[in-house]
């Protein structure tokens, strides 16, 4: 898609408006996603409200690791190349995992234990809508109940971003990363 079907709206924007931007982006101008979200002003509210992008029961490397790998199997590349930018360096990835999150699986030999799990997780929620017991008892062993609550809910949020992105076209940000072997 070569235009975007929302456009993104435009600065000057509304007090209230401007303070849900400063929030989140803190300081640096607001993405078009949230621009183009901001045609509705109470679901870029409620959008905003509903983050899981703060210091929770699972490491960074894990939270992105899910993101990553929804926004693949959703093929959203515009959501996906922005958390590698942004969040990319605290998750330490390497040219093979970045690969492996969009085009392989949790077989692939640059995954340990732990990110097999969450992909298989991502996978099988995104593919299923539930996870079967074999892979729940795998990741019980591994994650405690809090843990594995946030695991879950964040594949919900970004399937809802990942439809967003792609149903209305936002354009990619200038800053962020594509999927491995795309170009522009």
């Amino acid at each position: 898609m070569s235009t975007p079907r929302i456009r993104p709206i435009d600065p000057p924007y509304t007090a209230e408006m401007q303070a849900d931007f400063d929030k989140i982006m803190r300081g640096q101008p607001p993405l078009l996603l949230f621009r183009t979200v901001a045609n509705n002003p109470r679901v870029l509210q409620r959008m905003m409200a509903g983050g899981l992008l703060d210091r929770g029961s699972i490491s960074i490397r894990n939270r992105e690791l899910m993101i990553l790998r929804t926004c693949a199997n959703c093929q959203a590349e515009y959501e996906w190349g922005v958390h590698v930018a942004v969040f990319g360096g605290k998750g330490q990835w390497t040219k093979e995992q970045l690969y492996s999150s969009v085009y392989g699986g949790d077989e692939d030999a640059c995954w340990d234990t732990v990110d097999r799990l969450i992909i298989r997780l991502s996978d099988q929620l995104h593919k299923k809508a539930r996870v079967d017991d074999s892979l729940w008892a795998d990741l019980s062993a591994r994650f405690t109940e809090e843990q594995l609550v946030e695991l879950i809910v964040l594949a919900g949020p970004y399937h809802a971003v990942s439809f967003m992105v792609n149903a209305t076209g936002v354009q990619h940000e200038a800053f962020a990363a594509r999927f491995p072997g795309q170009c522009g």
